[in-house]
């Protein structure tokens, strides 16, 4: 219990000083979906489409927008990132090798994947719980599958998506191309 408890805290506090400096984003620790550190140091200075995904859901052909989206914005700067997650419903019991495999040969995803992440509880990932927690501009859980955060240019949370706004929405695009059209 102790330790859980202590887990939680140092997670809260990762958190909270990482939007004290809004470039701090850059240094959370991941991986990507080979299992290799990684950081979103790499994308810095582009707008970023952070997405919790899932090959088991009924929001699981949105791969198909978010692929689209990729594609269209990629070369103007837009990097959309993938997180595979199994916290809502067991809806990504996979392993990375095999969500990598899903993604490739039912979407063909070309977009970065990385390590399947806790979006949510004790096990938070230290990237949602900036995405989330109370020093952020949007805080509060994550309600399900295929949740949208716009990260600007700089670091900052521009804005945030549930599961039911599509990656072609109207109010995603426009949200995407002003995060492209800000420098």
């Amino acid at each position: 219990m102790k330790t859980l408890l202590l887990t939680t805290c140092c997670t809260l506090l990762m958190a909270a000083s990482l939007f004290a400096d809004d470039a701090k984003i850059y240094t959370i620790p991941l991986k990507d979906i080979d299992g290799k550190d990684a950081t979103l140091k790499t994308y810095a200075g582009k707008p970023l489409l952070i997405v919790n995904v899932a090959s088991k859901c009924g929001f699981t052909p949105q791969y198909t927008g978010l692929e689209a989206v990729w594609r269209k914005y990629k070369d103007k700067g837009l990097m959309v990132l993938g997180f595979p997650s199994n916290d809502f419903g067991a809806q990504e019991p996979g392993t990375n090798e095999e969500i990598k495999q899903f993604c490739a040969s039912k979407f063909d995803v070309t977009f970065p994947m990385f390590d399947k992440v806790q979006v949510k509880g004790d096990g938070q990932s230290p990237l949602y719980a900036a995405l989330t927690g109370a020093e952020s501009p949007v805080p509060g859980p994550v309600k399900w599958n295929f949740g949208k955060f716009l990260i600007g240019r700089d670091g900052k949370i521009l804005a945030r998506f549930d599961s039911k706004v599509t990656p072609d929405s109207p109010e995603l695009t426009k949200a995407i191309e002003d995060a492209l059209a800000a420098k």
